[in-house]
């Protein structure tokens, strides 16, 4: 998001309610989300900045007082008063808030954690098992097709708040790949604990000391609390990568291979 976008969701977020059982709170903005991501007229309307804001809250109450409890209303009142640099950054903030709220659900019942393996835990399922992944993503599948899919794989296994994120993830992606999302929805929740995730890749399972020594490492590099959720893939042949948010830390024996290669092909191609 852009500087006036990153703004309005701190000011968001101000008069978010930080405690409590907010499930009826993330539905109600998931609702809101849907709405907006379907009607790009209005979704341009209420971030538009030549708009007045009393025109976009009378818009509001118009489509939403009804509809809404006052705790989802005032926090859309208040993205539409708000300023945004791009329309996509209003529904992506109510999104974004939506799963706060579930994830501060989960914290109230003391689950945050096992949200974040279990959300971790599917991702991992997904990458495993093509077939899975191609009938959750397919477009000609319908969703009452993907929701029983999910309660028949997910069911008794994982927790409520687990099961709607990734329902929500399944059933509108909103253009992302459900791997994004569903990352996306990790480093939320970890961003709820104040730590990063450190999303690791190693040619060979790592010991309990050299994940402490990772984990140490990493957290001195980026100053923060560091989580780490690993992969094994033998086809870094040794070494290993390191992905914190953006930034990637490209250790592997692959890698390696690669530019020396590609330092080969370039002096040979000079010959």
């Amino acid at each position: 998001m852009q500087g006036a976008s990153r703004k309005a969701l701190v000011g968001l977020r101000e008069q978010f309610p930080d405690s409590g059982d907010l499930t009826e709170l993330s539905e109600q903005l998931y609702a809101v989300v849907t709405l907006l991501t379907g009607q790009a007229s209005l979704r341009r309307a209420l971030s538009d900045p030549a708009t007045t804001s009393t025109t976009k809250l009378h818009v509001v109450d118009q489509l939403l007082e009804s509809r809404l409890g006052a705790p989802a209303l005032e926090i859309v009142r208040g993205a539409a008063r708000a300023r945004w640099s791009q329309p996509r950054d209003l529904v992506d903030s109510l999104e974004e808030l939506a799963v706060d709220a579930a994830l501060i659900t989960a914290e109230g019942e003391g689950a945050l954690d096992a949200v974040e393996d279990e959300l971790f835990r599917f991702g991992r399922i997904l990458d495993a098992e093509a077939d899975l992944r191609a009938a959750l993503t397919d477009r000609n599948l319908p969703a009452d097709r993907k929701q029983q899919l999910l309660h028949r794989l997910l069911d008794g296994k994982v927790n409520p708040v687990t099961f709607r994120l990734l329902e929500r993830a399944v059933l509108e992606p909103r253009g992302r790949t459900i791997e994004t999302a569903i990352r996306d929805l990790s480093n939320l929740a970890a961003q709820r604990r104040s730590r990063l995730i450190a999303h690791v890749t190693s040619a060979v399972e790592l010991t309990e000391a050299e994940q402490r020594d990772l984990g140490a490492a990493l957290a001195n590099t980026f100053e923060h609390e560091v989580r780490l959720q690993i992969v094994v893939d033998p086809a870094l042949i040794g070494g290993l990568t390191v992905q914190v948010g953006d930034e990637l830390i490209d250790a592997s024996v692959a890698r390696q291979l690669a530019e020396a290669r590609r330092k080969l092909t370039g002096r040979s191609g000079k010959v």
